[in-house]
């Protein structure tokens, strides 16, 4: 009567079991919406000159390009 031994006779095969990932439960994806009219963290890529004339005012350029875009945004509300 063949049996396989409790125990890894290899000690490569016992050093990998024992390092086998566990397996999780993906925890359901919940979607959360971020509350209205509050700012964002976000990447963005603009041309060089586009930055460098907000940028030429001073402090507050990230608020002009953001007033700017708000500008357009409301535009094309009212259209």
């Amino acid at each position: 009567m063949a049996s396989t031994p409790r125990r890894p006779v290899n000690p490569m095969e016992a050093a990998e079991a024992l390092f086998k990932p566990a397996r999780k439960q993906a925890a359901p994806a919940v979607e959360r919406r971020s509350p209205p009219k509050v700012k964002e963290m976000v990447s963005i890529k603009l041309d060089s000159d586009v930055l460098e004339h907000f940028q030429n005012d001073g402090p507050g350029w990230q608020e002009r390009i953001n007033d700017a875009l708000r500008a357009v945004v409301d535009a094309q509300k009212s259209e």
